[in-house]
């Protein structure tokens, strides 16, 4: 049977969103009363449970804001699979000092290659960090800049992306753009410059930028502004999905 003290005492949790103190006070106070704490350990110990939960539940919203079409961390990356990308430096790039800087990175190499994934780790790690991060590929982000414009709501969406800590750009080079996209993009990537960092993938060198943004004149001053505080991760290689898939095939007929 609930005593009156309890009902008001878990009335008030719920209405000070209190969860993890709600669920776990019984459980705790008879821990501390069976190791002979104090109310002050009591209460430590139950605080310091509510903000554990409470950190993970902010890193769970901030992840699903993000809009990652998969969750995938660094841990699981084979780095053996590309040994041309330095894995110093993406480790480095997950403790996330660079996004504080506003820098960019940007990570290039053939299709399979594993960029998609770094991003990914590099995005969830600054999830983990307390950033806002949002993730998007190149077509998608394009098509969401220009529908934004015909329907005159451009400024509220270039509003929305500036304020990510961090702008993940996946899958630029794999389609050209339009003249319109094209300068859509490079203004949203001019308004972040120095006030936001930047991931970008590219299955393209530097030198085919312009096949994707039609005008040497805009791909000299998209790259101006992208490398100019830049970590570059090369990422040239086998097939690292082709590798992985032809592992399981070995490991299915062994």
């Amino acid at each position: 049977m609930t005593h009156a003290p309890e009902i008001l005492l878990e009335h008030h949790l719920k209405r000070l969103k209190l969860p993890t103190f709600l669920r776990e006070y019984q459980k705790v106070a008879r821990q501390c009363a069976a190791e002979g704490l104090d109310h002050v350990q009591f209460l430590t110990r139950l605080v310091e449970l509510e903000l554990i939960d409470r950190e993970r539940r902010m890193v769970e919203r901030r992840i699903k804001a993000a809009k990652f079409p998969a969750t995938k961390s660094l841990d699981s990356f084979d780095f053996k699979a590309i040994p041309k990308l330095n894995k110093m430096q993406v480790l480095e790039l997950a403790r996330c000092d660079w996004i504080e800087r506003r820098e960019n990175v940007i990570a290039l190499g053939p299709s399979g290659t594993g960029k998609t994934h770094v991003a990914l780790g590099l995005g969830l790690a600054a999830c983990q960090k307390g950033m806002m991060v949002s993730f998007t590929t190149a077509a998608a982000l394009v098509n969401e800049l220009m529908e934004a414009r015909d329907e005159r709501r451009l400024l509220r969406v270039q509003k929305q992306m500036a304020n990510a800590k961090l702008l993940i750009i996946d899958e630029l080079g794999f389609v050209p753009l339009s003249k319109t996209g094209a300068e859509l993009l490079f203004e949203l990537i001019s308004q972040r410059y120095e006030r936001g960092a930047t991931l970008i993938t590219s299955n393209l060198p530097f030198d085919e930028w312009t096949e994707t943004f039609g005008t040497e004149r805009l791909t000299g001053a998209l790259l101006d502004r992208l490398t100019h505080h830049v970590n570059i991760l090369e990422m040239n290689g086998e097939s690292y999905r082709l590798a992985q898939s032809q592992a399981r095939k070995a490991t299915k007929t062994s």
